[in-house]
């Protein structure tokens, strides 16, 4: 495949993609910023976690 085919295919997927999207209603909106906290809030923790135990053992 060269550059203009993959191109074109790319813009046919492209327009695929946006025409089968939505907006996400109020609930979904809440339910994706909930998960997206608890994500952050996991990470931060587990990153927590690592920097105190390299300071109980002297890094």
């Amino acid at each position: 495949m060269d550059f203009k085919e993959t191109f074109d295919k790319f813009i046919k997927d492209a327009k695929r993609v946006l025409k089968v999207s939505r907006k996400p209603d109020g609930k979904e909106y809440l339910d994706l910023a909930k998960v997206s906290a608890i994500g952050v809030v996991i990470v931060g923790g587990i990153g927590y976690l690592i920097v105190c135990f390299g300071y109980l053992i002297g890094l």
